[in-house]
């Protein structure tokens, strides 16, 4: 598909802002929108170009505009088909996307398409970036700037399916993606009867559990026999997209005996398929108890500046989508990464919750020049015995091979320990027959061991100065410009969408993220502009209070005097006075 001819401006005549500019106010956001935001956007126009053949087939929609729509899509929380007719009728659309009055608008697969050509060419975060390098450029955003991360989860546009269930769905996806390829192959003599099974008929869900058993071991039966059959035919056959899948989900699902009986596995492991329409939607949980949260889909990691003044907004510096199964930890490097890329610093001090603190990052952080804050997790406690004393209640000093007990014993050995795979270093302190008549020992030595013994990292240092350092009221104080994320995330879920991904597939997923992201940073950035404009200027705000305070000062003034000389001549009491 080629590119139409780009006309940065519209036509003269023709154009939403020459014919109707009057309608719209200065600060209307869509006339911001066209005065501040298109013309980023047109400047990606060769960006953009990249994805397409500029001189074979026929003209497509200019892509521009579909990056603008795309915007606008989450900007107001419309989906394909909505976009596609606003792009037609609304006119702060064609306002906006510098479009003639008698644009006829697009088909809504023209969205599908034009996102598929983003992802195909690597450009998923283009908008993201323009509108950053925008606010850069505004002087809103700096290179190297104070940061606050928190993740969010995101739930999958997929159903989370039981072991059966999701079995007999990725067999439903294989024979329908095989049978039109095996016309020139003879069909097994099992396989009307695994169409009819699996394909034609539904489980039903009223099913006693005995029942559903046996169709789960039935299910892994007929995976196996499927597979079999198609080890000796065609690499195209056994390595289709469909199969490739129920060869993974039979290995998740079920384990084979030497004698060859199929049994379902009774413990999963982590990131098995939930879903065969969105393999990459991993189950995930966090929390505990009444605040338990479960959901299959991803997870994203979101960073945002913190602003300098009360009463200011911060903006997105960057969006980095997960597996629902991967920790904080990773996700604050895959967030620096991500930033890098984007051509920014290390933020000069980083705000971020106890997921994220490790000893490593924290001496890592200090090394590349900045400063990692929030809290330490506490260690865990003895097995069994959750009320003895933590580690943190031991002054542990790694270079003079000492640790001093909460009674002020000092100890009497210190072992280094390495790990023969990892390589990884730990050091153990043990404080001997000094134990035995200790008047705490019931606080800290556990049942069965003559005396307590600590095992910390070779960076412990930093995590014990840290873990003191929170106890603090500065550090507490400091702490408080983590909160902001907290609503960050709240508006990005209830404003734009972010809580649920409307397609499959992580690449996607991200995308939408992206695009969610530059959708907020523009709201914020439009918004503060508006806001700046309406607001009068300082002497505007002090005028008024002054010729208000000048008169009620000098007639007070009066009224003072006036009341010292009556009470001169003895014509007015003290006490009314």
């Amino acid at each position: 598909m080629s590119l139409p001819k780009f006309e940065a401006q519209g036509s003269l005549f023709e154009s939403v802002g020459s014919l109707a500019g009057k309608l719209f106010s200065d600060q209307d956001r869509y006339k911001l929108f066209a005065t501040k935001i298109w013309p980023l956007l047109a400047k990606s126009r060769a960006e953009l170009a990249a994805c397409y053949v500029l001189d074979n087939g026929r003209p497509g929609v200019e892509p521009v505009i579909l990056l603008g729509v795309l915007i606008f899509q989450f900007l107001e929380r419309v989906p394909d088909r909505q976009a596609a007719e606003l792009v037609k009728y609304h006119l702060g659309w064609k306002l906006a996307l510098n479009l003639d009055l008698n644009f006829k608008g697009i088909h809504h697969t023209t969205l599908s398409y034009f996102r598929d050509r983003l992802l195909a060419e690597g450009k998923a975060d283009l908008a993201m970036r323009i509108i950053s390098e925008g606010l850069e450029a505004a002087g809103l955003v700096k290179r190297r700037d104070k940061q606050r991360l928190d993740s969010t989860h995101i739930l999958g546009a997929v159903a989370r399916l039981s072991a059966l269930e999701c079995v007999r769905e990725t067999l439903a996806l294989a024979l329908e993606e095989l049978q039109p390829r095996l016309k020139a192959e003879p069909l097994p003599e099992f396989w009307d009867l695994v169409w009819e099974r699996y394909v034609e008929s539904k489980l039903d869900y009223k099913s006693s559990e005995e029942t559903l058993r046996a169709k789960q071991r039935q299910a892994g039966v007929d995976c196996l026999r499927l597979l079999q059959w198609l080890a000796p035919l065609a690499i195209e056959l056994r390595e289709c997209k469909a199969v490739v899948l129920l060869r993974a989900v039979f290995a998740q699902q079920y384990e084979v005996a030497e004698s060859g009986k199929i049994e379902p596995v009774k413990v999963h492991a982590t990131g098995v398929v939930q879903n065969p329409h969105d393999p990459e939607a991993e189950w995930s949980a966090k929390g505990r108890g009444k605040h338990k949260k479960e959901w299959v889909g991803y997870k994203v990691q979101l960073a945002e500046t913190v602003p300098q003044q009360e009463g200011q907004i911060g903006f997105i510096t960057s969006v980095v989508t997960q597996r629902a199964s991967e920790s904080d930890d990773p996700g604050l490097e895959l967030t620096l990464e991500k930033q890098k890329q984007m051509a920014l610093e290390r933020p000069s001090e980083m705000y971020v919750d106890g997921a994220y603190i490790s000893a490593n990052a924290i001496t890592q952080a200090r090394e590349e020049g900045w400063e990692l804050m929030g809290p330490a997790q506490p260690s865990p406690a003895p097995p069994k015995q959750p009320e003895l004393y933590r580690i943190e209640a031991f002054d542990v000093n790694i270079e003079q091979r000492k640790a001093v007990c909460p009674q002020g014993k000092i100890s009497t050995e210190c072992s280094k320990l390495t790990e023969r795979d990892s390589g990884k270093v730990t050091y153990r302190f043990e404080f001997g027959r000094q134990c035995r008549n200790c008047v705490v020992k019931h606080l800290c030595v556990p049942e069965g061991q003559p005396h307590r013994m600590i095992r910390v990292g070779a960076l412990h240092a930093a995590l014990q100065q840290r873990r003191r350092e929170q106890q603090t009221p500065e550090f507490k104080l400091r702490m408080q410009q983590r909160n902001g994320i907290e609503g960050t995330i709240s508006e990005l879920v209830r404003g734009h969408g972010l809580r649920r991904a409307r397609y499959k597939g992580s690449a996607k997923v991200d995308l939408q993220n992206q695009l969610i992201a530059a959708a907020c940073n523009i709201k914020r950035w439009l918004r503060r502009i508006s806001l700046g404009a309406s607001q009068p200027a300082p002497e505007a705000h002090l005028a008024p209070r002054q010729l208000l305070t000048s008169p009620l000062k000098e007639f007070s003034s009066i009224l003072r005097r006036l009341s010292a000389r009556l009470r001169l001549f003895g014509l007015l009491s003290l006490s009314s006075a």
